[in-house]
């Protein structure tokens, strides 16, 4: 059987491959010429590793002035740790959030998602559930239409997150993609909404209780969500996502039409769901 070390040397790679479409616009953004500077102490050398890869040659802007995280100081399940992004801009053509980057940094696979937003969403705030391995900062990275990077970190005393077995009580339910309105509805203004997909989101690192083997990785890779035809987000997802992955995110509807999920897995199962809205 093969050690954890290795386990995670080659889950790391997995994710990274996983995950490579979302990561090579941000790599050909940034400059070459090493770790991105950055003003804040919330650090560790995992996250300067990866922040050099994504980020090299660019300044991290440390505050809360444009985006924020939130997140429990303590976790009673790392295996489902809630976290929310708040951006303090609104999604304007002359400036909004472009993409936003979750990272935990000493997971197995550090780059949880990797959102990519459109002024459709009308304010770039974002809530999910993320799976905490070992004490670790939880960071979010928001990249604005002007260039710009700005981050912020919140630290999670949690551990466990990624070897805890999933619910697999309804395995024929792989793949519903569920979508509800979670606030008023309101034409021309940001409105809130859920999509779920149920998926057991395996991470490589859970054992099968009964076989007492791991259970291979099998995770939701991609949510494409749309109103009416436009693009509202893309989310490129990882392991490092909880369980029946499930975001909150806001859209603006300009009349009626149908909100739309579009998910792949690892597999490279499909799946939709859909919701009527107006």
């Amino acid at each position: 059987m093969p050690t954890d070390r290795n386990r995670r040397r080659a889950l790391q790679q997995l994710a990274a491959l996983a995950i490579a479409p979302a990561i090579a616009p941000a790599a050909a953004l940034a400059a070459p010429g090493g770790l991105p500077s950055a003003t804040h102490d919330a650090s560790s050398p995992e996250w300067e590793r990866l922040a050099s890869r994504l980020f090299a040659g660019k300044t991290l802007r440390a505050g809360q002035d444009v985006v924020q995280v939130i997140a429990p100081l303590r976790a009673a399940y790392g295996a489902s740790v809630p976290v929310k992004v708040v951006s303090k801009l609104p999604q304007k053509p002359d400036l909004y959030v472009r993409k936003l980057y979750l990272v935990v940094d000493k997971n197995p696979s550090q780059l949880a998602a990797v959102l990519d937003l459109t002024t459709e969403v009308g304010r770039a705030d974002f809530e999910t559930r993320l799976r905490v391995d070992e004490y670790s900062h939880v960071r979010v990275v928001s990249e604005l239409s002007d260039g710009t990077l700005h981050t912020d970190s919140r630290y999670v005393k949690t551990s466990g997150g990624c070897s805890a077995p999933p619910n697999r009580d309804a395995p024929h339910l792989i793949g519903k993609t569920m979508l509800k309105l979670a606030g008023e509805l309101r034409m021309d203004q940001p409105v809130a909404a859920d999509v779920t997909v149920l998926h057991p989101n395996d991470t490589g690192f859970e054992l099968n209780q009964q076989t007492v083997m791991y259970i291979p990785p099998h995770f939701v890779r991609s949510i494409r969500v749309s109103y009416a035809g436009r693009k509202v987000f893309d989310a490129d997802l990882d392991f490092s996502v909880s369980e029946n992955p499930t975001l909150r995110f806001n859209f603006v509807p300009h009349g009626q039409g149908e909100l739309r999920a579009e998910v792949v897995d690892t597999k490279e199962s499909q799946f939709v769901g859909t919701l009527a809205v107006g």
